[in-house]
């Protein structure tokens, strides 16, 4: 996911697309705690698409005049 994709998209748009996020890393933690999660990577892909979508977030909130 790069932050240009995520420009191209609507606040509603990324709000959603951010509890997608939140729910995935909310899944990997729990498959790590079981001893499921293989795939120790995904945590940090998951961490740095979080914050990229909370900035964009900000980026336009910003820019329509909301402060927050």
């Amino acid at each position: 996911m790069s932050a240009a994709d995520l420009r191209a998209k609507s606040i509603d748009q990324l709000n959603e697309e951010l509890v997608e996020l939140r729910r995935e890393q909310f899944n990997l933690r729990m498959q790590s705690a079981t001893g499921e999660h293989t795939h120790n990577h995904e945590h940090g892909r998951v961490k740095k698409d979080i914050a990229r979508v909370k900035t964009v977030i900000n980026e336009l909130k910003r820019a329509a005049g909301e402060d927050k």
